[in-house]
């Protein structure tokens, strides 16, 4: 994450909920490495359940401070709507 995002934090959150364009939500740690806020344990398999590739954009919105809105744009700049899906337990955020 960006230096100018996380400064908003009073403390950035272990973990956030990241919730899709139509309100499902996925559970994700936070890391911090190298003095940056990276998002850890699952973000991998969120993008490869959420089919994000390469030349795709992704935008974060915060939403509270523990839930961000992710909307993703494919290469051609359209906006990528996922369905909700049976998503792993270890990894889907409870509501």
């Amino acid at each position: 994450m960006p230096l100018d995002f996380t400064k908003h934090f009073v403390a950035v959150p272990t973990e956030f909920k990241l919730r899709n364009n139509i309100g499902c939500s996925w559970k994700v740690t936070v890391k911090l490495m190298n003095g940056r806020v990276t998002l850890d344990q699952g973000w991998a398999t969120y993008a490869v359940v959420h089919q994000i590739k390469i030349g795709y954009m992704v935008m974060f919105k915060l939403l509270t401070p523990d839930t961000l809105k992710v909307i993703i744009f494919d290469d051609d700049g359209i906006e990528v709507v996922n369905k909700c899906g049976k998503h792993d337990d270890a990894f889907a955020a409870k509501e």
